[in-house]
């Protein structure tokens, strides 16, 4: 890590329908809306995690991304509660599985898709 790369600032994930994008982030996980510009072919939405770092850029203004195309993860402390917790709010989720990085890795993790086909997997974050 050098001064000029010390973390990723923001990620850009393109979406067809802003309004049904921005309810699953912000209602359904929670995120707060930071930004909210533009309109129609060049409308985003920038929202911040709960835990901060990143924020997500929703946008449709693709340029030469594709709705659908992002693979993204997520942390979590407690992979069994974060499950319950989206489970609850109506959001499908596959179940819990503990092999992230191969048979016997024992890394817990589960996915879900956002209303675009854009992938998110939630990995249990190790404890050091």
């Amino acid at each position: 890590m050098t001064t000029t790369n010390e973390n990723i600032l923001m990620l850009s994930v393109a979406v067809t329908e802003m309004a049904k994008a921005k309810a699953f982030y912000a209602e359904q996980l929670g995120w707060s809306v930071t930004t909210d510009k533009g309109q129609g072919d060049h409308h985003w939405v920038t929202l911040e995690l709960p835990g901060g770092g990143a924020s997500l850029t929703l946008t449709t203004f693709h340029e030469n991304m594709k709705p659908g195309t992002m693979k993204l993860y997520l942390s979590a402390s407690n992979i069994e509660a974060a499950f319950d917790e989206l489970k609850a709010k109506g959001i499908k989720v596959n179940d819990v599985k503990d092999d992230l990085y191969g048979p016997g890795s024992g890394v817990k993790w589960f996915d879900l898709h956002d209303p675009d086909g854009n992938r998110w997997l939630f990995v249990q974050s190790s404890s050091r």
